[in-house]
């Protein structure tokens, strides 16, 4: 495919974010694309998303490097076809087809790189264990499950469509769950998504960015190859 002139803008504000991903794509995966081919192809995207999608830990940019492909693919289409808000996204994404997508999507999903120290440090005690017990055991009594439950026990994700948690900043995870809160940002439903972040107060939303932005990340960094258990909630786009 010929590249359009956007497309070497293309990447500059794809998230990476606390979300579950959109509906299943059945169309077998584009064939590998070797890195050394595809680096030039996406340069733009590293112009915000960092060298390799590697980000830095500040700011809203995430990192993209080393998320599950099929989240970075939908992601991609998402912000195309208008199901996220981003005027700069929508534009130079406009024009680009869905293989175009997915070899973007396998090339960062392909860079496992090292990610910085955590950018959250010195936190108060009480809002970091309430971080850390919505992350790994949720709030029965609010109907909030566990972000475990979803995202992995090592919260780096699962193969192909649940991204990673940890490594992003504060504030882009506070920016996203207050959109998911807010209804600026949606998913297919049903929108579990929106529906756990609804019942997060303001204070729960900053302990959980606050806990998961002062975590290191495990040895291994790679997205789990399925979920530790049953789906806590029916999410829109992850089955069937």
């Amino acid at each position: 495919m010929t590249l359009l002139p956007s497309a070497v803008f293309a990447a500059c504000a794809l998230a990476a974010i606390p979300a579950l991903a959109q509906p299943q794509d059945r169309t077998p995966p584009a064939p590998a694309v070797a890195d050394a081919s595809m680096a030039p192809r996406v340069a733009a995207c590293t112009a915000c998303h960092g060298a390799e999608g590697r980000a830095t830990n500040h700011g809203y940019f995430p990192r993209i490097a080393g998320k599950p492909e099929g989240y970075l693919f939908n992601q991609l289409v998402n912000f195309r076809d208008g199901r996220r808000h981003y005027a700069p996204m929508a534009h130079l994404l406009r024009n680009l087809d869905d293989g175009y997508l997915r070899e973007m999507a396998a090339y960062f999903a392909r860079q496992h790189l090292p990610y910085p120290p955590p950018q959250t440090a010195g936190a108060p005690a009480e809002v970091l264990e309430r971080g850390r017990q919505l992350v790994h055991a949720g709030d029965a009594a609010l109907g909030i499950p566990a972000c475990v439950q979803c995202h992995g026990e090592r919260m780096t994700g699962v193969a192909p469509f649940i991204p990673g948690l940890l490594g992003l900043p504060r504030d882009y995870l506070n920016a996203q769950l207050g959109a998911f809160k807010n209804g600026l940002r949606k998913a297919h439903a049903p929108d579990c998504m929106a529906r756990t972040s609804a019942r997060l107060t303001p204070a729960d939303v900053s302990a959980v960015s606050t806990w998961l932005s002062s975590q290191a990340l495990p040895a291994d960094t790679t997205p789990a190859s399925a979920l530790p258990g049953p789906l806590p909630t029916p999410c829109g786009g992850l089955g069937g």
